[in-house]
Order: C-alpha cells, then structure tokens, then sequence
C-alpha cells in the first residue's frame, strides 16, 4: 500500500463526478465526505466503482442537486424512509447518506437513528479500516479524516474495531462476519482485543438472519484461500453457531494408538486446492461439504481402524438441511452441491484399483455433464502425505480422464443410455409405470454399462426379450 497526503488525494480525486459532487454539496452549504470502501481501496490500490458519500445535512438533497448538475444521463433513486439516496452515472453508483449516530436495542440489529455529525457517523463504523472520510467540499478538497488511525491498521495489514469491540458486536452481530470476512479478502490478521471479543459475543450471531449469513459466507468463499476465514469462524466459535455441522469435523480420536486424520483441516485443504482452479462457487461449497456425513457415519472397526461407510450418501442428505438454514438456493444450484457430494468417493475408488471400462463408463453416466467438476473436486481431495500412494492416485486419475475423453469424444448420451426408453418397454408389454418397467431400464443400462452388449436396437430386444420372460411378462415360445 502507499500513503498519499492530502494534496497527492486531492489529486487523486481529481475526476469529474467528485467535483460535481463538490460543486452540489458547496451549493446548499454542506459538509460532503467520501467515506468506507472507496477511501480504502485508494490506499490499498484496488479499483473501485461505488462511492459512499457522508453529508454533515440531508443526503438527499446533495444527491437531488447532482442530479441536476450530471443532466438526464444520471438516474437518481430516492429512499426517504432510511434517509438515502443513490446516483447511477455511467458506470458508477454514488451513494449518499446523512451523517448519522445510531443506538440498538439487544434483541434487534435495526438501530434507532439520528442525524449527528460526521465524528457521529465514523464512530458507527465497523472497522478503523473502513472510518476513515476525505472531504470533499471545495475549501479541504482531499483533506483526510482519519481519528482512529486505519491508515496505520491499513499499513499493518490489522482488522480492528473503532469503539470498544464488544459494543461493535453486540449491537450489530453481522459485523463479527464481516471481520472475519475482511480478514480473508485482505490477508489482514484480526486485533487481539477485537478477536477476543468475537469469542465473547459470538452468540449473538443468533439474531442475523440466514440470509445475511449467506451472503458473507459467499464473500469468503469467493477468496483465494477460504480456509483463512473459516479457520477464523471456528476459533472464535461462530462456526459451531452456523455451520455446526463442519465445525463438528474439528476432532482427532485415537484407540488403540490409531487416530483418524482432523476432517476439519483437511475439508478446508480441498476446498483450498478447488479454488486454485476454479471460480466457481457451487464447486467451492461442494467441496466445503464433501466430508459432512463422517461425524455421522464414523465408526470404529477393531480390525480395520476407523471407517466413514457411506458418508457421501449421509452428506448428500444433510445438504438440504444446510441450504435451507442459510437461505441458500434450492434450485439446481443445490442439486448439483447435492451429486458431487454424493460421487466424490467415485472416482477415488476407481482409482485405487485397476481402471476398467465399465466403472468409466457408470461413473461417466452417473455425473453426466458435471464430470469434470466432479474429477477436479476429487482430484483436490487427494491430500495423503504419503507420496507413493500420492503419486499412484494421480497416475489412475490420468487414465480415468482419459476414458473419460475418448468416451466424450464418441457421443456417450448416445453410447450409454439404452436406445429402447420406458415408453417403448410399457407399450411392448403393456405395462403402466411400475416397479417392473424400471427393472427392465435398469437391466439394459446395466448392460450397455457393462458393454456386455452394443447399444443397437436389434441386441438390446434379444436381451429384453429374455429378461421379460424370466419375469413372466411373454410366454416362453
């Protein structure tokens, strides 16, 4: 980061919207600061395109007066109820709101507000990082405000609260997120007494709404290394309030000498390597909640050591109740979470042993188009520290990948799925749907699975014919 004085922000700021929003302010005789964020990201040198704006009077009113000043290419949105107005000019979004002191009562973290000045309005800040203003009025044009020296916080790369973090917190419990969220976008490590104090208030989580959870968890996901902020959540004991279910793979239990590896740490491993590869944020929390179901599902096995049977299929289950907790989507998006949840032992399991064309085959009928999602998620769950058996997986997951291709190549909607449907199977035996039409389907997708026969129509009706006979559906010639 660089530190600039007041002149060189002058400068800075020397665009046409903020000496507009000059002009406007200087015209009804207010005081007008550029704040949060944006002043941030100018130290920090990150680009940034919404301008929040603090007037010392009616926000409103400098937003009314830009307006006219930009013409009919602005488009002003005017919010009375909270005392807020909002400017779209090209591509920028100005946000104007009068300063303002506000007060919480301990069940809600809607406050009672009041106009105050602008030493008011920094006090409400959430961190010193994002307190700081700069003036935007004529006569102090660049002038910096900064009474709880985030510019030093900035330059020591340090999340803290302006006011006594325990306050802070209490009143508005989302901040504890957003501290935490702040701290994984940034790289920034959290203030003693502000981490402290998350320990401290972490229950008042309880009152925040799933939704506005949600859209945190989203903002650390989408960083390059989520594990840092999820780290930070189960430290404090937030994670355990919102996602117990992953706090509860934090555990190592030994018996007889023999432990199981920590299921937290190596979740928050893979997720780390999806994201090394992909941006995509469903992939992301599939790999957040590969390994969910092995609290459930693990056992101690005297012969064989500790076992997670079937925590796919456990997990799998569980995602719905996660998603609906935290107002995620129960769309597609969620039953796409849902199947790699599900498959991710698939392709690991084919790997381990002689890759054969049938196991390709089902695996690549089973995860469809979502197939190299599923082998990238699976191939960032090979975190063994045993190099050799590292080195081994790695190796089977280049010839599973290469089936896979050269069955992409042929048109595998084609080759596996059975020429001859349902519809033709009830019609031929006239049969309505019934546990018997599906174990025809099955019975023939077996077949072209396991290639025991070309998917042609003249094969696939010997085999039928055969299978129906043998549950009494034709009578034998």
């Amino acid at each position: 980061m660089k530190i600039y004085t007041d002149e060189e922000l002058a400068e800075i700021l020397d665009k046409e919207i903020f000496r507009q929003i000059s002009m406007a302010a200087d015209s009804i005789g207010v005081e007008c600061y550029v704040v949060g964020g944006y002043v941030r990201d100018i130290f920090l040198g990150r680009p940034s395109s919404d301008i929040d704006v603090v007037v010392v009077g009616s926000g409103i009113q400098v937003a009314s007066e830009l307006k006219k000043i930009l013409g009919r290419k602005a488009h002003l949105s005017v919010f009375r109820n909270f005392g807020t107005a909002q400017v779209k000019f090209r591509e920028q979004e100005i946000e104007f709101v009068g300063a303002r002191k506000e007060s919480y009562s301990h069940e809600s973290r809607k406050p009672h507000v009041e106009d105050g000045t602008l030493e008011d309005d920094q006090n409400r800040r959430d961190f010193t990082i994002n307190a700081m203003a700069i003036c935007l009025n004529k006569e102090r044009f660049g002038e910096l405000i900064d009474p709880f020296d985030g510019l030093y916080d900035l330059e020591d790369g340090i999340i803290r609260t302006p006011l006594d973090p325990d306050i802070t917190f209490s009143d508005d419990p989302l901040r504890m997120m957003r501290c935490v969220r702040f701290a994984t976008q940034l790289k920034f490590r959290i203030d003693d007494e502000t981490f402290v104090a998350l320990e401290r208030d972490a229950y008042r989580i309880k009152i925040v709404s799933g939704e506005r959870i949600k859209d945190e968890l989203n903002k650390i996901m989408m960083t390059d290394a989520p594990s840092r902020g999820f780290v930070d959540l189960q430290r404090s004991g937030l994670l355990n309030l919102i996602l117990p279910e992953l706090a509860a793979l934090d555990i190592v239990e030994t018996r007889n000498g023999r432990a199981h590896k920590n299921n937290f740490y190596h979740t928050l491993e893979v997720l780390d390597n999806v994201c090394r590869h992909s941006d995509n944020l469903w992939l992301r929390w599939a790999a957040l909640l590969h390994d969910i179901g092995k609290t459930k599902s693990k056992r101690w096995d005297a012969a064989v050591g500790w076992t997670f049977h079937n925590h796919n299929l456990i997990g799998e289950k569980m995602v719905p109740v996660i998603f609906r907790r935290l107002a995620l989507p129960l769309d597609m998006k969620m039953k796409y979470v849902q199947k790699l949840v599900s498959l991710h032992m698939r392709p690991i399991a084919i790997a381990d042993e002689e890759v054969t064309d049938s196991a390709v085959r089902r695996l690549l009928s089973d995860a469809g188009d979502d197939i190299d999602d599923l082998m990238l998620l699976c191939e960032a769950d090979i975190t063994s520290k045993n190099e050799v058996r590292k080195k081994r997986f790695l190796e089977n997951f280049r010839v599973v990948r290469e089936k896979l291709t050269d069955l992409k190549e042929k048109d595998y909607k084609r080759l596996l799925q059975p020429c001859i449907d349902g519809n033709e199977i009830m019609e031929m035996f006239s049969l309505k749907p019934s546990r018997e039409v599906g174990e025809l389907k099955k019975f023939l997708k077996e077949a072209v699975l396991d290639n025991r026969v070309e998917n042609e129509r003249e094969p696939l009706m010997r085999l039928l014919m055969e299978k129906a006979r043998g549950m009494g559906l034709v009578q034998r010639p």
